[in-house]
Formats: C-alpha cells, structure tokens, sequence
C-alpha cells in the first residue's frame, strides 16, 4: 500500500512539474504565436477582437514583404553584418578572454573591470557620441561602421563569458601541450579551444543575436543604403496606420535564421550554459 502511495506521489509530482513547464513554454511562446498566427490573416481578421478566433489562412502578406526585393537586400544585409559580427567578436574575444584566464600582468584586474563597465553602459548613451565618431571618420552607412559598433558592445560579453571556462580547465594540460613541443599559439588552438567549446558556441550564438536584433545602433548609423532586417520591419506604415500583415510577415521571416541557428547548435548552447552556470 506504501508502495502504491508512493508512486502515486511520484507521478502526480512528475506530473505537475510538465504541466507547469508547459504552461511557462505557452506564456514565453504567447508573443511568437500570435506574430506568426497575424502573419497569415488578412487585414479584416487581423482586427477581429479575438485573436485567437477562426480565420481564412492567406499568403498574402508574405507575397506583398517578398516580391519587394529591398526586404531580401535588408535581410542579407543584417546576415552579413552578424556573422562577421559573431567572428570577429568570438576570435578576438576568446584570446583576450585566454589572456586574462592564464597570464598575469600589470592592470590586469583593472582592465577586465573595463570591459565589463563598458558592457553595462547603456547603448543608448553611446548612440550621439558613436553617430559623430563615425560621421568624423566617413563611416555612416558602411558595413565596416556598423560591425564596428556591434563588435564594441558584443566583444566584452564574449570575454567574461568564455573567461570561466578558460579557468576551469587546470594549468597541467596546458604545460603538457608545451613540454611535447607546442607552443603558446598550438596549445590554445589544439587544447582549449576543444575543451571550450561549449563557451564558443554560447558566446557564438548569443553574439549572433546581439547583432541580428539590434535595432539602436542600426537605426543611427545605417541609411538607406544599409538598413538591416528590423529596422525595414519598423518601416511598414502606409497612409491610415501600420500594416500589422506586413510587419508580422515580415517579423516571422526574420525569425527562422534565430530558429535554424538554435536547433541545430541546441546541444551546445545547453551544455554550455549549464558548465557555465556551475563554474
């Protein structure tokens, strides 16, 4: 009879914990739903005061963002801009982050909290002295300024990321690698960077959604020459309001490279998150 309680227990508990998941995963997801559901409607169904209601599925709003071959240009603008991001962010990144894991030098302490400091500013705060370095220097709406200014926010992340997992590996692997010949270079590229990876892939995937999201710095140092994905989403305003169609078809869009990106790194991102967590 204990026996039978017990296990009782142990479903009704199992089963709580999974309906309680559930609806956290309804709740987080509720925003996407009802974009995605939007994307499909038409402009009469989209201000039913039921969302949820049943309505007639259309494609329309997607012929009307694809057939204008300027939203394609704005997403393979933003494509470019965040994988050169997410490179030059990760590589530089991950060998400061090495630096500060392994070698101790004069400051050392003082220009980590740098970088950190300059990772809690306020973008916002930085937009008009940013929008004037680069107009200075003939940067506005180029790739080179606006990778330039997603790398100065993204690339401290990727340090104090990355940094525990550097910590966490002992010192005797390392002076192994060079007594059988490595050096300082071979060591961090045949040691580390395997035993980090996890890290990689976080600070990999999390860079690439800094800079495929961020709307600020887009916004203020692109022009019409450079405009990236969610700056064209914004821009869907015709002469009696906004076309909520347009802009939730257009928001679907933007989201499946998010999508596509996470699953198939998922185990990655979920194995370094929880190393990360326990260093």
């Amino acid at each position: 009879m204990l026996n039978k309680d017990v296990s009782k227990w142990k479903l009704n508990k199992k089963a709580i914990f999974y309906i309680s998941v559930l609806i956290l995963l309804l709740i987080e997801l509720f925003p996407i739903i009802l974009v995605f559901l939007t994307s499909f409607k038409s402009q009469i169904d989209i201000f039913n005061a039921n969302p949820f209601s049943a309505f007639m599925p259309t494609l329309d709003n997607y012929k009307e963002v694809l057939i204008d071959r300027t939203f394609l240009n704005n997403l393979k603008h933003s494509m470019i801009i965040a994988l050169v991001t997410t490179t030059i962010s990760v590589v530089f990144g991950v060998m400061a982050s090495y630096s500060f894991a392994r070698f101790n030098f004069k400051g050392d302490q003082k220009i980590g909290l740098a970088i950190l400091a300059s990772r809690m500013i306020p973008p916002i705060t930085l937009s008009v002295p940013l929008f004037l370095l680069m107009r200075k220097v003939a940067l506005l709406d180029t790739y080179f300024g606006l990778i330039l200014a997603h790398v100065s926010f993204i690339m401290p992340y990727v340090i104090w990321m990355t940094l525990p997992f550097f910590q966490g590996i002992p010192k005797a692997y390392e002076e192994a690698a060079l007594i059988d010949g490595c050096s300082r270079f071979g060591a961090f590229y045949k040691i580390f960077v395997p035993l980090v990876a996890p890290g990689l892939v976080v600070s990999a995937t999390f860079s690439f959604l800094f800079s495929w999201n961020d709307f600020l710095y887009a916004l203020i140092l692109a022009g019409s020459e450079l405009k990236t994905a969610p700056i064209v989403v914004s821009g869907f305003i015709g002469q009696f309001g906004p076309k909520w169609g347009s802009m939730t078809a257009a928001g679907s869009l933007i989201l499946i490279p998010i999508f596509i990106f996470a699953l198939i790194l998922q185990k990655y991102i979920i194995s370094g998150l929880a190393v990360g967590g326990i260093d």
